[in-house]
């Protein structure tokens, strides 16, 4: 086993079974030392021979591989179908070992210029796991996007409709699109949840809504309230199809379409369909219900995620301000004089703990 060097470029050399094998390293002697030393420790070790078996693993191949996979064992198939689909646009024709974090990088480049941070996250996410299963499949040994970083997204964007724009887009909803809309404006229910929602989910003794797929894997209960009892009042049972929203007997897969045209012609700007959901929210909390119900609605799994809401209960917070000034000892400043007139009546203070009022109404009399 030797290095070499041919005009500018170091080379390897060495036997395997017999056969020679020559690479071609670069410039740098130092690489080209330690890449030979590597290659003595993998032959030692047997490992020579998997290096070259991930060598003819193919992405379009392990990409199907992973969607047969999702396909039977997570909800977001269909996600991951979509993503896969723009993924095999760039990669589809390369072999695992080709795509270094440098390829992945470069994806990032090109696609931010096309989608948002968040959907070109979701992509690169979803090549992440296509390698961690090609590497539990023994197809792989290393994830090139485990050293890559992620966009930064901005998750503060919170778009609701006003009541005159909810009417406009009603209006220019389709036929077919319009209960599936009102189902989300009065639900808070992801596009998913509902266009996954069967018939079975919904108890209508009871007005209650099982959501069973959603985003965190736990289920949660909706209530079902006049407006929505109405529109599926509304809806027609396919004999045949078990979901709620289907055309024909077969499940409405997607609305993007249709709705982004409701959108523009109702007038309204920079308006996805997840944003409904943040109408949903915004109109709860704007009308005085709490950030506690609010969150168990949406399904978050910590409050912190509902509080991106909190500055639109201005109203509810000053309401709750004058509950606790007509609870305060009402308290007289007469101008120009430095004494307080207390009006209240001590004996209607209770005994707090460890005499905290006992404190209090000492501090009064004084």
């Amino acid at each position: 086993m030797q290095i070499y060097k041919r005009g500018k470029i170091w080379y390897l050399d060495y036997c395997v079974n017999g056969k020679r094998k020559r690479e071609s390293v670069g410039r740098s002697k130092r690489l080209a030392e330690s890449l030979l030393a590597k290659r003595r420790v993998e032959i030692i070790e047997n490992k020579y021979f998997d290096i070259a078996k991930f060598k003819k693993v193919r992405f379009d191949k392990t990409a199907e591989d992973f969607l047969t996979w999702s396909q039977v064992h997570k909800k977001s198939f269909r996600r991951d179908r979509s993503l896969v689909k723009n993924l095999m646009d760039c990669f589809g024709s390369k072999h695992l070992y080709q795509i270094s974090p440098y390829e992945v990088e470069k994806y990032q480049s090109v696609r931010r210029q096309e989608v948002s941070a968040a959907t070109c996250n979701r992509e690169v996410a979803c090549l992440k796991r296509i390698f961690n299963k090609a590497i539990e499949w023994g197809k792989a040994r290393e994830n090139p996007v485990s050293k890559v970083k992620f966009f930064r997204e901005d998750n503060e964007r919170l778009r609701y409709l006003n009541k005159d724009e909810i009417v406009q887009l009603l209006k220019e909803c389709a036929p077919h699109l319009k209960p599936i809309v009102l189902f989300a404006l009065n639900t808070g229910m992801r596009k998913s949840e509902i266009l996954n929602l069967k018939w079975k989910d919904l108890d209508l003794q009871a007005n209650l809504i099982t959501v069973t797929e959603t985003k965190s894997g736990d289920f949660r209960k909706i209530p079902i309230n006049s407006q929505l009892k109405e529109v599926l009042e509304t809806i027609e049972r396919h004999p045949n199809c078990p979901y709620v929203f289907n055309y024909k007997g077969e499940r409405i897969e997607d609305i993007k379409k249709g709705f982004n045209k409701a959108v523009e012609r109702a007038g309204i700007e920079d308006f996805h369909f997840h944003d409904l959901r943040h109408t949903f929210a915004s109109h709860l909390v704007m009308g005085g219900v709490s950030l506690v119900a609010v969150k168990e609605l949406l399904g978050h799994k910590s409050i912190e995620m509902t509080l991106r809401y909190s500055h639109l209960s201005v109203e509810n917070k000053r309401i709750a301000l004058e509950i606790l000034s007509s609870r305060m000892p009402k308290v007289v400043t007469k101008s120009g004089q430095k004494c307080h007139k207390i009006d209240t009546n001590l004996s209607q203070l209770p005994p707090g703990k460890s005499g905290e009022n006992n404190t209090f109404r000492k501090t009064i009399e004084e």
